[in-house]
């Protein structure tokens, strides 16, 4: 059973999915797939912005090179006149899932194109980050991805939901049925999913039951793994990005999983600030504790697929991006967030 400790603090609207990299753009029109994804290009400073937008665009532009263009894509609500694209989540649910794969050697990919579940090996069984969203995923993407890497899914101890949105939680259920897993998020996100959702959708499993509540500062242990959970308020008010440490042979790498990354909650500069914050802070705490790889729970915006490919392929592991990359993804975050917030007091 895993325990959790304190630490010393260190209506259906679908997310909007990123923008991809040249590379990864090509691959998904190989695949069929650009008619699904809003591959949208990342913003360009129109003339309505005040010189204060630009400054936060430019300085976005700047941090993310020509390696974290996926990210520019939080930018483009600065723009007065850019209106956001409305996925169709019954497309995007629809896509055949890529192979599941080995990121690490106790981190594991089980999830589908557009929505990303991950799977932590431990001495004790498995934490898994985020469920997917229904029940048919949760059988056929990720216990079968489980069962297709060598791991038994009866081993899912632990179910870490990164926050309230269906396409995350939706197939927690099923495990807590099956297998008694346990499911932890934190308590604004509980509270939002058992009184008011923010999106819904039929397609989504309901919301668990409340089980576990986790706050920022505390860990999540289970055998040889501890996650440290860090509260990054902004996607919901109680989105949990979690930092653990993977294995590489006989390296170790400190991992940070963004846990929500869209500005999908419409004009609200309390959620946006609260953003901005996050990512701020976030950011110190990764320089603070050698971050150097980042995933998401979205692949548009890390490339997980793509990068798994290279891994199965025997490459070097593009997941380790560097610290200073690490940073870089954060501040690009954080400068497109300063950038919108700015726009809407223009």
């Amino acid at each position: 059973m895993a325990l959790f400790r304190q630490s010393t603090p260190t209506s259906f609207r679908a997310e909007e999915v990123p923008s991809a990299s040249l590379t990864s753009r090509r691959a998904l029109l190989k695949m069929g797939c650009a008619c699904c994804f809003a591959l949208a290009a990342p913003y360009a400073l129109a003339d309505a912005m005040t010189p204060e937008v630009e400054r936060h665009l430019a300085a976005a532009k700047q941090a993310a090179g020509t390696d974290l263009e996926a990210l520019l894509v939080l930018g483009n609500s600065a723009d007065p006149n850019f209106k956001a694209p409305r996925p169709d989540l019954v497309k995007l649910i629809a896509l055949p899932a890529p192979p599941p794969g080995k990121a690490f050697d106790n981190l594991y990919f089980v999830g589908g194109k557009w929505v990303s579940a991950w799977a932590l090996t431990t001495s004790e069984g498995i934490i898994l980050i985020d469920a997917m969203n229904n029940d048919d995923d949760a059988e056929r993407t990720i216990e079968q991805g489980l069962r297709a890497l060598g791991l038994d899914p009866s081993n899912v101890k632990t179910i870490i939901v990164t926050h309230g949105h269906g396409d995350h939680y939706g197939g927690a259920a099923y495990f807590t049925r099956k297998y008694g897993s346990r499911i932890a998020l934190s308590e604004s996100d509980w509270t939002m999913m058992e009184t008011k959702l923010e999106f819904d959708h039929p397609l989504w499993g309901r919301p668990p039951k409340r089980d576990i509540v986790v706050a920022d500062g505390q860990q999540v242990r289970l055998g040889d793994a501890t996650v440290d959970i860090l509260i990054t308020p902004g996607h919901t008010m109680g989105t949990i990005s979690p930092i653990f440490e993977v294995r590489l042979g006989s390296q170790r790498h400190r991992a940070l999983l963004w846990g929500g990354t869209a500005f999908n909650f419409g004009k609200n500069p309390e959620r946006l600030q609260a953003y901005v914050d996050a990512t701020a802070r976030t950011r110190e705490i990764a320089k603070q504790q050698g971050v150097d790889v980042l995933i998401s729970n979205h692949s548009g915006y890390d490339g997980s697929v793509e990068k798994l490919e290279v891994v199965a392929a025997g490459g070097a592991n593009p997941f380790v991006l560097g610290a200073q990359t690490v940073e870089r993804a954060l501040t690009v975050m954080n400068e497109c967030a300063q950038a919108v917030l700015t726009s809407w007091k223009a």
